[in-house]
């Protein structure tokens, strides 16, 4: 009869490397599990982590201060953190190009305005970034208009004085700004092609000095935006001419607007707006846009927006590019006519 082969009995080496082996693989799916998310995570999932917005600003000024208001509003909206990050230097180059280069994911995006989207391009002869080609816009969310303002010294006490004292004395009113291509001095130079006034440019290296030298009487006028020079004018220390927005400010109701004072075509508004770098999927931007018009609507948003003298806009991105296109030929005019140039 024949027999059967029974199997030769496993030596305890054996025994041992074969445990060795299964503990190595039981390790390594372990690891596994832990490094792999609880899910995968789909681009319509977004926002899943923490987003930054990027302010090319120093904490404290309304670039900031209103970032952070739509930027609580997107938290609540989204249920992530939205970090404000301000990054200043470099005539806000700095922070700028910082969101130009990074991931476009939806998670760094750039809190922009006039200067940055509109003026630069046709100011600085070279950049790192452009914005038409490398940023998306997320939305336009809001218009500022500037206010003309001077010095109680000067013996006039609306508009036309002012326009027909500076016209009888070319040459003689200085104007102050934050600096040479700055929105205000740009507003400034529209108006004197618009008005035919021949007024000194005085540049600052920024706002506050501009308007110290103003209360100083070291200059005699400026262009500011309204919720860095309402203090000053409640105050009775400066004197507010006009508003370049199209209606009158809810804040300052009795200063009319350059078209009152019969000089349509000379209104000039700077712009907010929420940009991201360029290729952003697109339902992070569908996700964003919706939630940023839906903060704008909120009666206490835009009630704050209201005392910066901001008008809320909130509009889609397709309309965002479209208006930023058309701000960017403006100031490019403006900027050409001027001569201004910042050389970097």
């Amino acid at each position: 009869m024949r027999q059967t082969r029974r199997p030769s009995p496993r030596t305890h080496a054996d025994a041992r490397e074969a445990s060795f082996v299964a503990a190595v693989v039981s390790t390594a799916l372990v690891a596994c599990a832990l490094l792999m998310p609880a899910h995968t995570v789909r681009a319509e999932d977004y926002p899943v982590r923490a987003v930054r917005i990027v302010v090319p600003i120093a904490a404290g000024a309304t670039n900031d201060i209103i970032a952070r208001l739509l930027g609580a509003r997107l938290a609540e909206e989204l249920h992530q953190p939205f970090i404000i990050d301000n990054r200043p230097g470099g005539a806000q180059i700095t922070g700028t190009d910082l969101v130009a280069r990074s991931p476009a994911d939806g998670y760094t995006l750039l809190f922009g305005n006039t200067s940055v989207l509109a003026i630069q391009p046709s100011l600085y002869p070279r950049l790192p970034y452009d914005p038409a080609r490398d940023f998306d816009p997320v939305s336009v969310v809001a218009e500022s208009p500037s206010v003309l303002v001077v010095s109680p010294a000067l013996p006039v006490s609306n508009l036309r004085e002012f326009i027909a004292w500076a016209r009888a004395n070319p040459g003689t009113l200085n104007y102050g700004s934050p600096g040479s291509g700055s929105p205000f001095h740009l507003s400034m130079e529209l108006f004197k092609r618009q008005t035919g006034t021949d007024l000194v440019h005085v540049p600052f290296n920024g706002n506050q000095f501009s308007v110290t030298a103003l209360l100083g009487n070291q200059i005699q006028a400026l262009f500011d935006n309204t919720p860095n020079i309402l203090p000053q004018i409640r105050a009775g220390k400066l004197r507010p001419l006009a508003v370049t927005s199209p209606q009158r400010l809810s804040v300052l109701p009795d200063v009319p607007t350059l078209a009152e004072g019969g000089f349509k075509g000379a209104e000039s508004q700077s712009f907010f707006a929420i940009v991201a770098p360029h290729g952003v999927p697109p339902v992070a931007m569908r996700t964003l846009n919706a939630a940023l018009v839906k903060a704008l609507q909120v009666p206490e948003v835009r009630q704050r927006l209201s005392e910066f003298g901001a008008v809320p806009l909130g509009n889609s991105p397709t309309e965002a590019v479209a208006y930023i296109a058309t701000q960017a030929a403006l100031w490019g005019r403006v900027v050409k006519e001027s001569g201004a140039r910042v050389d970097n």
